[in-house]
């Protein structure tokens, strides 16, 4: 288990080890979500991770035309 401690403005520290782990940098969203038990801490994938690993395992096909489609789609908006 790792530890935090909270600022005066409400703000924690997400431990070096948790961060390497899922690949957090900074800017990277997170969402927060309450469960039974406590808080949940999930990495946000934007659209614009999405686009920019395309192709990250070398694969070439439906997924990186479909990726390569909304990366335009989201461009527009």
């Amino acid at each position: 288990m790792k530890l935090a401690k909270t600022t005066t403005n409400g703000r924690a520290t997400i431990p070096a080890k948790l961060r390497k782990k899922y690949g957090l940098t900074p800017g990277c969203k997170v969402v927060f979500k309450i469960v039974d038990d406590g808080i949940n801490i999930t990495p946000l994938i934007t659209p614009d991770e999405i686009v920019t690993n395309i192709g990250f395992l070398g694969t070439k096909g439906i997924l990186s035309k479909a990726l390569a489609e909304e990366k335009k789609r989201v461009r527009k908006i």
